[in-house]
């Protein structure tokens, strides 16, 4: 049976693949064009500091075949390279999987707060290959990086928190997002991307036990998405079909992987308000769930003006996500480090932040950090778990050996979309995480190109870094 032939029964799947149809009409204003750019650039910095670091360059080595062939680009990657040099090509689920991880390693991609949920690895993963693969225009991906943001987001913010305790949702509600945007660069019709939409919710997956080890998995869960959500889009255009009630379905997305679900609201909006402009762009180089507790420890000891020795105590309480998330004790490895808010806010404390040094050998075993993590409790505050997920507070309470206590509720964080990052802060961001990639040269002439994505060059290039 064709895709395009099958009829879509009234559904928030169908009214997300008629948003899908029309995105190469769309008529989005400049704002929303703007933080697509800004997505991308936040994007792009994650994923030239991830680039050429585990698991993306045991990805390159584990898919040979699929490498050196193809017009997808990998950046950051050494070995062989395109006619254009710089970067390593690829076929497109290669490239979408390679991307997406990348884009998911050094944890400093971007959030929607209210779907506890990372777009920019899966969407922009799978858009920028699909793009390069057919030879789309760079304002073709902007339309599809609108398009993959809006659809998974609100799909991801219908499904929590409870989706949220066992599931990852990037690797989950990632893999629509990644289908949506490739269905679009694709332009698929309203019943093909119907189709497309219901494979990804079946290839839909990623288990949270995969980011409490040390293990390389979690990253595989963008990329994974991205591979998935072209495959997905790229199979309903040539009749693959699925099925269409899979997420409201008896044994759906929603039954299988969250409670009571009301999808009613999931398309509520569509195409008049943009969750696009309400995204949360990285202050910190690790799990987002520790960034309030790390902002306002630096807000109180930029306030009080003491330094890490003076330091007595710390006790933080914040939303119980954030402790079953990043409540352990151990700091042994980098991704333990990542995932141990004692650990980041001691961090925090002693060097002033918390960037892409601050999981070295040297500061995991600082002795200083060391022994403020020994010294610090945590706990659920009420506040911040009544918060959750629209808000992500933490309240810190820092005892000074000299006898003082002090303390500040830190109701938002640093890079929310009510505490946002200017251009200027995004821009620095790109730069320092860019200039991670070995082999990119000149990043704030890199960074000025980004801005002004669009219209009809080619996306082809983008990724050169020579």
């Amino acid at each position: 049976m064709s895709a395009g032939k099958t009829a879509i029964p009234k559904s928030p799947l169908a009214d997300f693949a008629a948003f899908i149809a029309k995105a190469g009409a769309f008529d989005f204003d400049d704002d929303v064009y703007h933080h697509a750019r800004r997505a991308l650039i936040d994007y792009m910095a994650a994923l030239l500091a991830g680039a050429d670091k585990e698991p993306a360059t045991n990805l390159v080595a584990a898919l040979g075949d699929e490498i050196g062939v193809g017009r997808c680009t990998l950046p950051g990657q050494k070995g062989r390279y395109n006619e254009s040099g710089g970067v390593l090509n690829a076929l497109p689920r290669a490239a979408a999987l390679i991307n997406g991880t990348a884009s998911h390693i050094v944890e400093f991609d971007d959030i929607y707060r209210d779907g506890i949920y990372h777009p920019g690895c899966p969407v922009i993963a799978a858009a920028m290959a699909t793009c390069e693969h057919i030879g789309a225009t760079q304002d073709t991906l902007l339309r599809a990086i609108i398009v993959g943001y809006e659809v998974s987001t609100r799909i991801a913010e219908v499904i929590q928190p409870a989706h949220y305790r066992f599931w990852h949702t990037t690797g989950t509600v990632g893999t629509f997002g990644a289908a949506a945007a490739s269905a679009a660069v694709l332009g698929l019709d309203a019943n093909q991307a119907a189709h497309a939409l219901a494979t990804a919710g079946t290839f839909a997956a990623g288990l949270q036990q995969a980011f409490r080890s040390d293990a390389m998995s979690k990253p595989l869960h963008a990329g994974r998405a991205a591979e998935g959500g072209y495959l997905a889009a790229i199979s309903a255009q040539h009749g693959v079909t699925g099925a269409l009630d899979i997420l409201e379905g008896d044994a759906g997305f929603g039954a299988a992987m969250s409670m009571n679900v009301e999808w009613h609201k999931a398309a509520k909006s569509l195409g008049q308000s943009f969750n696009i402009t309400r995204m949360t762009f990285k202050n910190h180089g690790c799990c987002g769930h520790t960034f309030a507790a790390i902002d306002g420890a630096l807000l109180l000891q930029n306030q009080h003006g003491f330094s890490a020795p003076d330091v007595k105590a710390i006790r933080i309480g914040t939303y119980q996500t954030a402790l079953n998330v990043t409540g352990n004790a151990r700091h042994d490895a980098p991704f333990e480090g990542k995932f141990n808010l004692r650990y980041v806010v001691a961090h925090g404390l002693v060097f002033g932040s918390v960037r892409l040094d601050a999981f070295g050998p040297d500061r995991l075993t600082h002795a200083e950090i060391s022994r403020l993590v020994d010294e610090c409790d945590l706990y659920c505050d009420p506040q911040a778990e009544e918060a959750f997920p629209e808000a992500r507070g933490a309240r810190v309470s820092i005892e000074l050996k000299e006898g003082r206590l002090v303390e500040h509720y830190q109701p938002t964080r640093i890079g929310d979309p009510d505490a946002a990052l200017s251009d200027q802060q995004l821009g620095d961001k790109f730069i320092e995480l860019a200039s991670e990639c070995s082999m990119l040269t000149e990043p704030s002439k890199r960074l000025e190109q980004l801005w002004q994505v669009g219209a009809d060059k080619p996306v082809r290039g983008m990724f050169l870094t020579s």
